[in-house]
């Protein structure tokens, strides 16, 4: 498989994990080819999706367990909150920070504890893109399906323009502009995303390969189709071919895969339990979360229509694993107390901090703190009287002064101006 690189992506960070992923997926594609005989890309979508979401479950758990240990900790962040409200100074805002950084490490945690998970599974979600859109460049298998017929094509006389003009039309939307049509891997990714109508262009074009054409046709129709879909088509150009033939079945296919999507995305976000917002912002924090729990479903529909029929595959299956996965985990810890959550998290972040040698004085007297105890800052009640009385006795010790102290010289100043008046 010469040369295969050049197809995978070379995106730091993106690049390394989607090489991991690309191995586990040649991986289950020998191992069903030769224990099962089966050679289906759709299947491999499917088992390659369960296992990486069975991967990330202990960060998916954690994850939820930050969100109910929030509603034990807004009343607190929110009395914080309350209490500095009206305190726009730089001491006031660095003392709220404090506070409210003692009441996160009380409870073990801090304030990124929800995003954190996210944030690591974040590119591992673009790997597992960066595979699935290009299944030749990391499985081996399916890479060797489509050699022969790209070599027999580099061979043939004037065989570049003609690969340019099939690539860059559409749905296959190459560019001869970002791609080199010289390679070999970029005729695979040209016939790996082949429909109907681009296989039949090819046999119009170079009449001398329509045999091995034939035959590289049926043989990926059988390992590239999954439930009548084929992975490397778009829905929407599925949807167009299918108004074009009459095709109904087609048509209904490329419709299901979309909304199918945005349902099972929708269904995994309503199992999901969210942190409370918290203080005065609490309405809009609430909002922007309801937008982008429309959105999200939303957008997964729109991808899913436009880009190839296997990233939709994997999107609704990742959503289905993780429906069953939230059911599990919400039944797990809803038997678990809110204060058992606390106190183990409490002790692991005690032998962390133990490790760093972190003095944890300030972590105690917080702990032993509640909501009751935190309160506006007093305000002063003096009565005019007092302030007079207050003001009486400050003239009276400035006048039995030490001579070159303040007082003194305040008070010369003080007869100074009034024997010129």
């Amino acid at each position: 498989m010469e040369g295969v690189l050049l197809t995978q992506s070379t995106t730091p960070i993106i690049g390394q994990i989607a090489w991991i992923l690309g191995k586990l997926m040649d991986g289950i594609y020998n191992v069903l080819n030769g224990l099962f005989g089966i050679q289906n890309i759709g299947l491999c979508i499917v088992v390659f999706t369960i296992i990486i979401y069975t991967l990330l479950l202990p960060l998916t758990i954690k994850q939820q367990k930050f969100s109910k240990m929030m509603s034990a900790m807004n009343p607190e962040l929110q009395a914080i909150q309350k209490k500095y409200r009206n305190k726009k100074d730089q001491a006031s805002m660095l003392k709220m920070q404090e506070e409210t950084q003692l009441v996160y490490e009380k409870y073990g945690t801090s304030p990124v504890g929800g995003c954190g998970s996210m944030l690591i599974q974040f590119p591992i979600l673009l790997g597992l893109w960066k595979v699935i859109q290009n299944i030749p460049a990391y499985v081996g298998g399916i890479y060797a399906q489509y050699e022969p017929l790209a070599k027999q094509i580099m061979a043939t006389d004037g065989y570049q323009k003609i690969m340019e003009n099939i690539g860059s039309a559409s749905p296959i939307m190459i560019s001869p502009k970002a791609f080199d049509y010289t390679q070999t891997n970029t005729i695979i990714d040209v016939l790996y995303k082949a429909t109907n109508n681009t296989w039949d262009t090819l046999a119009d074009k170079f009449p001398d390969l329509s045999n091995l054409i034939a035959q590289t046709q049926d043989s990926v129709h059988g390992f590239n189709t999954f439930l009548g879909v084929n992975m490397a088509e778009t829905p929407q150009a599925m949807l167009m071919n299918g108004f074009k033939t009459g095709a109904v079945l087609l048509i209904i296919a490329a419709l299901l895969i979309p909304i199918l999507s945005g349902l099972t995305q929708w269904i995994s976000i309503k199992l999901t339990p969210q942190a409370a917002a918290q203080g005065e912002d609490n309405n809009q924090m609430a909002n922007q979360m309801k937008m982008m729990n429309i959105m999200m479903p939303m957008l997964s529909v729109f991808m899913c229509f436009t880009f190839q029929a296997g990233l939709g595959i994997y999107w609704i299956v990742s959503a289905v694993v993780r429906c069953v996965q939230q059911l599990v985990v919400n039944r797990h810890l809803s038997k678990i107390p809110v204060n058992e959550l606390i106190e183990k998290n409490m002790e692991k972040a005690k032998k962390k901090r133990e490790k760093k040698g972190v003095s944890a004085n300030n972590i105690n007297k917080m702990a032993q703190r509640n909501v009751r105890n935190i309160e506006e800052p007093k305000t002063n009640t003096m009565t005019s009287k007092e302030k007079d009385e207050k003001i009486k006795k400050a003239a009276e010790a400035n006048k039995n002064a030490k001579p070159g102290s303040l007082a003194a010289k305040a008070n010369m100043v003080k007869n100074f101006n009034e024997n010129h008046k």
